[in-house]
């Protein structure tokens, strides 16, 4: 059933959205990210069953984030045309692709009927759809939330969004290992996963209004409610209200935070790749890689679990701006990068990747946040494409730098994580927008 675009008063739009609302986009946001952390968490145990270098399955991510770095900007700014609905459906539908056949691909290598190097092949191509066309929703969703937010809320708002993540990292390392069925084995988080999200993508559709331009000839980037010239509390007045030129990832006022970004971002990476295998070698797993499951879930969730306690609790509790929680994050990420690599037990790993994982849920929603209020109102939805696209970037090499480093010296792979936070730190300490600054309304 086709609903009406939404007719809410422009003032309510730009800085309102209900609870029904708000808890369809943290759904979206959710099931992906619970989908892609069971993922994460039994990828390790199939690479080894399959016999395949632990580089080869890094690398098998890498042709899905390379398309999501291009694709993540194209589907933002598709967004600003046909509405964000429509791309948070399309990436929900990327996702579920995504999964049933990179699982069915991985099953069938598994169970023998295809050697190891044509099933990684097929599921690096399989995996793509999810870069491709699961690059939709996450920019269409930030743009959604930032939109609707005034400036002394966005970094808030936007550590909620992001916390929907984080709760996904719980819940998929957490139930990975009940997903690993006797029929499907270790690919059973692959299907379940893709049908919850077929079940998130159908609520979609039927309970969040349209947000499609009314006047699609006059020009503007949306008519309701993401024009320039919207009226709003915080808006300012005399911004033009034509279509917004090209936002560049050269501009000034991004420059700092998209370097920021980057460096933090492969940092990030860097140590998510490189866990699970740590977990396999530290507790002599290798040869048992259904048995890896459960302790790399274990220790995945308790570093997502330490990630929502600093995005639901600490940054709304200190009400830290965008440029605080940058730095902390750094700060306690590489801080606890060191730890991890020091640890031989499980409790010790757990323990210390829960510390990093605190530090990275800071950095991540200050980067975020602080890009967004870098620049206007009418700007939102170019900004949330290029914030997805870096955040894709640091997965292309990052994951497969992290394990070959640290196949050649674990400590080489722990301290360079930790030199990227550093150089996040001394950079973003100089270059940085002030929070009050950045959060000061009448700014958009």
């Amino acid at each position: 059933m086709v609903q009406a675009p939404e007719t809410l008063a422009p003032s309510a739009q730009t800085s309102v959205i209900t609870r029904g609302r708000m808890a369809l986009l943290f759904m979206v946001m959710l099931v992906t990210a619970a989908g892609n952390t069971a993922m994460q968490s039994v990828m390790p145990s199939i690479g080894t069953a399959l016999g395949v270098a632990d580089e080869a399955i890094s690398l098998a991510y890498s042709w899905s984030a390379l398309l999501w770095v291009f694709c993540a900007p194209i589907w933002a700014r598709r967004s600003d045309r046909r509405g964000r609905k429509a791309m948070m459906a399309l990436g929900l539908a990327g996702f579920t692709t995504s999964f049933v056949l990179s699982g069915g691909v991985l099953w069938a290598g598994l169970a023998g009927m295809m050697t190891a190097i044509p099933t990684l092949i097929l599921f690096a191509l399989t995996r793509s759809l999810y870069g491709g066309f699961g690059s939709a929703a996450p920019p269409a969703v930030q743009a959604y939330v930032a939109s609707r937010t005034p400036r002394s809320e966005r970094t808030r708002a936007l550590s909620m969004v992001a916390s929907s993540f984080a709760l996904g990292t719980v819940i998929g390392p957490a139930l990975a290992p009940l997903m690993i069925t006797p029929g499907f084995g270790l690919t059973g988080p692959f299907f379940i996963f893709g049908l919850l999200a077929t079940g998130v993508l159908v609520m979609l559709r039927m309970r969040l209004p349209n947000d499609e331009p009314q006047f699609a000839a006059r020009g503007k980037a949306f008519a309701v409610p993401y024009s320039a010239n919207s009226p709003s509390s915080d808006d300012d007045s005399s911004e033009d209200s034509s279509k917004p030129e090209r936002l560049q990832w050269s501009d000034m006022r991004l420059r700092p935070w998209l370097t920021a970004g980057l460096l933090g971002g492969h940092a990030h990476a860097m140590i998510l790749g490189t866990v699970g295998f740590m977990v396999l070698d530290r507790l002599n797993l290798r040869d048992d890689p259904t048995a890896g499951a459960g302790p790399i879930g274990l220790v995945m969730m308790s570093g997502a679990i330490a990630t929502l306690l600093v995005q639901w609790g600490i940054i709304p509790l200190l009400k830290l701006g965008p440029r605080a929680s940058t730095l902390w994050g750094v700060l306690l990420g590489g801080a606890g990068t060191l730890l991890v690599g020091a640890s031989q037990d499980l409790h010790a790993i757990a323990v210390s990747f829960a510390l990093a994982s605190m530090g990275f849920g800071l950095f991540r929603p200050g980067f975020t946040a602080g890009s967004s209020l870098a620049v206007n109102r009418a700007e939102q939805g170019q900004v949330s494409g290029i914030v997805t696209s870096a955040n894709g970037l640091a997965f292309i090499f990052g994951p497969v730098i992290g394990v070959w480093l640290y196949n050649h010296s674990d400590w080489l792979s722990f301290t360079t994580v930790a030199l990227l936070c550093a150089a996040v730190l001394i950079l973003g300490w100089r270059s940085l927008g002030d929070d009050a600054e950045l959060t000061a309304s009448g700014m958009d």
